[in-house]
């Protein structure tokens, strides 16, 4: 019997990826990571978090 666990994952972006607003408001993007494509779904108050950080925290 296996035993249960948690994955956490961490993807470092350097630009806001192009966003396709899916059911419910949510945005939805792809990410390539070294060859593997991850798919990403958040809802809109995370991707408000995130287009906040691009403008207070640009990276230089």
């Amino acid at each position: 019997m296996a035993t249960t666990g948690k994955l956490e994952l961490t993807i470092k972006i350097s630009e806001l990826p192009e966003v396709k607003v899916v059911e419910n408001g949510l945005q939805y993007f792809e990410l390539d990571c070294n060859g593997r494509i991850f798919s990403v779904t958040v809802k809109p108050k995370v991707w408000k978090n995130f287009t906040d950080a691009q403008v207070n925290f640009p990276i230089t």
